[in-house]
């Protein structure tokens, strides 16, 4: 048992140690092929070869290069070599391979653009087309950059009415590795908008609602307005204009579920169809302020609120209210105030109570305001639309406030303000971009009137003038009876505060007529100056210098006294004063649907010159919306005016007061008021006298003419 047992023992033993040897023998191979493998996948070259370059510089291509000579390397440098030598531009292929103790890199370069060529374009401009695309002469040329360059002007052409309309480009090689680069465009027929469907609409009809959108339906009008012109983006800002309109009319669930437009290709026109979810309309509930500041008192903050119990819900209420509240508390010293509406709507009753939560928002400070993409505007102009600036307290409200300021300037096509953080965590940097648009403007009137014959003015006006924000303008008037040239000039913020300041000079001469005997020519000079009081009242003042000069071929006697008189005294000075209020709650200043507008205004000449009187004029115009769907509106105007001397001096007849047709429709010129029934030698007169005192009533219902669309705006 023992000589078995001792057997036994030494053949495990011996098992074991062969398999020992077995590991050992498998460890040690293992371990050379991955010494192998090391060695291969971290090679080292001597030197670095360029191959295939004709104008880059082999340096350069080298300095892409993350090898080394003397270093190992590995394929994930190679690799990230090709990458940075493709990211150049410079070339259409790349390849770098180790042959012996050098890596030899071989590029082929890209051609270089000889130049850029546009054909087929006519109604767009070569001018727009470059300044759209980057591949440029002289540039090396890219296949990547040339497809950009492709959607860029597709893009383009569409955006200028024609939406079938095909681009396309041409390499053509040439020697010494340049090409020429051929953009084909076939601009096609201009695209129309043949229909605008309004979808799930019950409060207000389809040409309510087309008018609230930028797009037109195409009439004979559209090539003046050029609003016919389909555009994805301005449809998801018709969106907003709708969203607007009803979340002011109290419609606070409406949504637009969706809005496309639809190109029929066999008639190159579009067909917008919107889709929109009104929902029920409410009414203000009760309006509570719940505020947690020891700065000011809750209540006292009410008279800042311009919502009521009872009216009609309007989003831009609760957005006025907010601002005047925000703006009271500042004014406390407490710049960190956020006011947060929040409305809890009554199902049952179709209302909206209405909470304003006052808290302290986070104590943030602007760092930096940063102006980009303005390429004509100054950035001072746009600057001093902000009431905060750089080191004052971030507070959203006034940032809100700033952004209406620009829009409203109308000089950007584009306004859009975001917020990127600081160099620490309560410093945020505001980012303003804007986009310039045309400001110029020409525009050619013509008329005819019974009384003066033919009439025809032309216009210039730049309304952003050198970018300065200050307001230029140009005015020629011509007719068969008179001519007027006008030069007005307005800097809209004087000496850095937001006073408009301007002058006019005009030059008027009037000859005479079946209302008039004499011929008058009349020079005026004028300083003005006017700021606002409050958001709707403005004051304004003036000094006016103004010489008249009345002549006439007639006999003396063959004259009526009032014009002898006035001829006599020619020439005349007047020098004056002025002052005068406006107020206005006017929801639209073109079209006013509704809304309020007042204005007062005083003349005292005296201030040197040869007129001595206190000239007085006021006028009160009230709109009401009678119907929203049929736009209906109830227009109401009362007015009055006053003109007497003081002093030595009496009035003459050029000082009166002459009204007609721009006071009371359907009167002509100097149509209302007094006549001279003869002349000094006794002979008949209908000679227009004027008056010193006067007042007017009027009431008008305006409406559209249903035969025409509403775009025309004939009303």
């Amino acid at each position: 048992m023992t000589t078995q047992f001792k057997n036994a023992a030494l053949a495990f033993c011996m098992l074991v140690l062969v398999a020992a040897q077995s590991v050992g023998i498998a460890g040690f191979a293992l371990g050379v092929s991955a010494l192998s493998a090391t060695q291969a996948s971290a090679a080292v070259v001597n030197s670095i070869s360029v191959r295939g370059n004709q104008r880059v510089d082999a340096d350069t291509v080298r300095s892409y290069v993350t090898v080394e000579p003397g270093k190992s390397f590995s394929s994930f440098d190679t690799d990230e070599s090709v990458r940075a030598l493709f990211a150049t531009g410079l070339f259409s292929d790349v390849r770098i391979a180790r042959q012996g103790s050098t890596l030899v890199v071989e590029v082929k370069e890209n051609p270089v653009i000889n130049l850029v060529r546009f054909e087929g374009n006519d109604k767009v401009k070569t001018e727009i087309l470059q300044n759209v695309i980057q591949s440029k002469s002289l540039a090396v040329f890219s296949q990547e950059r040339l497809d950009s360059d492709l959607d860029r002007l597709r893009e383009t052409v569409r955006r200028s009415g024609r939406g079938g309309a095909t681009v396309s480009a041409r390499v053509d090689q040439l020697e010494n590795n340049r090409v020429d680069i051929v953009f084909l465009i076939n601009e096609g027929s201009r695209t129309k908008i043949a229909e605008i469907n309004f979808v799930g609409n019950n409060a207000y009809g389809d040409s309510r609602l087309t008018e609230i959108i930028s797009h037109n339906e195409s009439n004979f009008l559209s090539w003046l307005k050029r609003d016919d012109i389909f555009d994805q983006d301005r449809l998801q800002a018709d969106e907003e204009r709708l969203r607007l309109f009803y979340f002011n009319r109290g419609y606070a669930d409406f949504r637009v579920i969706s809005a496309v437009g639809d190109l029929d290709v066999a008639s190159n026109s579009y067909t917008i169809t919107i889709t929109v979810d009104e929902g029920e309309r409410y009414t203000f509930g009760s309006i509570a302020i719940d505020n947690s500041l020891s700065v000011v008192e809750g209540e006292s903050l009410r008279r800042y609120l311009q919502v009521s119990e009872g009216d009609t819900y309007s989003a831009r209420k609760i957005e006025r209210s907010v601002v005047a509240m925000t703006e009271a508390i500042s004014a406390t010293g407490f710049a960190f105030a956020e006011v947060t509406p929040r409305g809890e709507r009554d199902f049952e009753n179709r209302r909206i109570n209405l909470t304003f939560f006052v808290d302290e928002g986070p104590r943030t400070y602007i760092e930096r305001i940063d102006i980009v993409d303005n390429t004509r505007t100054r950035e001072y102009v746009i600057r001093r639309e902000f009431d905060i600036s750089e080191g004052d307290a971030y507070n959203k409200v006034m940032v809100n406030k700033a952004k209406t300021r620009l829009e409203r300037l109308g000089f950007f096509e584009r306004v859009v303000i975001q917020t990127r953080p600081g160099s620490s965590a309560d410093r945020v940097v505001l980012l303003v971009g804007v986009k310039d648009k045309a400001t110029g403007e020409i525009s050619v009137g013509g008329g005819y009137s019974t009384t003066s014959g033919p009439l025809a003015e032309v216009s210039l006006n730049e309304r952003n003038f050198l970018g300065r924000g200050q307001h230029l303008r140009l005015t020629g008037g011509f007719g068969t009876e008179s001519q007027k040239y006008q030069l007005s000039f307005t800097e809209p913020y004087f000496l850095g505060n937001r006073i408009a300041a301007g002058f006019d000079v005009l030059r008027e001469t009037t000859e005479s007529s079946n209302t008039i005997s004499y011929d008058t020519e009349k020079t005026l000079g004028r300083l003005r100056a006017s700021a606002p009081l409050t958001e709707n009242l403005s004051l304004s003042v003036n000094y006016t210098i103004q010489q008249e000069e009345v002549t006439s071929d007639a006999a003396p006697n063959t004259l009526s006294l009032a014009a002898e008189d006035a001829r006599a005294n020619s020439p005349y000075l007047t020098s004056s004063f002025g002052w005068g209020l406006k107020y206005s709650t006017i929801d639209n200043l073109k079209n006013p649907r509704e809304g309020v507008y007042f204005k007062f205004e005083q003349d005292v000449a005296g201030a040197g010159g040869d007129a001595q009187y206190v000239r007085t004029t006021a006028r009160l115009t009230g709109y009401y919306l009678a119907s929203e769907d049929n736009d209906i509106v109830l227009m109401g105007a009362v007015g009055a005016g006053n003109i007497y001397a003081y002093g030595s001096d009496s009035l003459r007849v050029t000082d009166h007061f002459f009204q007609g047709g721009e006071t009371i429709r359907g009167f002509a010129p100097a149509g209302i008021g007094p006549r001279a029934t003869q002349n000094a030698d006794g002979s008949s007169s209908n000679e227009a006298l004027g008056g010193t005192t006067y007042f007017n009533a009027t009431t008008e219902v305006q409406f559209p003419i249903p035969a025409l669309p509403r775009s025309y705006g004939i009303r």
